[in-house]
């Protein structure tokens, strides 16, 4: 073995000018390749359709776990033990099942928006 064989021969600067100039050729095509990243706003993001579902689904448990609460306070205030829990569950249905429908509504609506756009963009390109 000759004393330049060995790992720690130092690099020639050439070398490393032409390392340098190749890694950057490599992040530049790299950049190209993937474009330019698309930054959306919170209000702009869409949600998935099983954020969607898990918002209904909370909506709901939470018009009836707030019935439940009002009923039940009501019925031990004055003594009088299912009346009220069941009155104020089933308002409470009600009101998650409202609740969920405008939800639907304003998914719905987006999406109409955005088909709209859509289709307008196409009619004039």
């Amino acid at each position: 073995m000759s004393s330049d064989e060995g790992t720690n021969r130092v690099p020639d600067p050439d070398e490393t000018l032409d390392h340098a100039a190749r890694l950057r050729a490599l992040e530049q095509r790299i950049a190209a390749a993937r474009g330019t990243p698309e930054v959306k706003s919170h209000s702009e993001e869409h949600y998935s359709q099983a954020q969607l579902a898990w918002r209904m689904v909370i909506e709901l448990v939470a018009g009836l776990s707030i019935g439940f609460g009002i009923g039940y306070g009501l019925d031990r205030l004055f003594g009088t033990l299912p009346i009220f829990l069941v009155l104020f569950i089933f308002l409470g249905l009600a009101a998650g099942v409202k609740t969920m429908m405008r939800s639907a509504q304003e998914v719905q609506k987006k999406q109409l928006a955005a088909q709209a756009g859509r289709d307008e963009g196409e009619t004039r390109g």
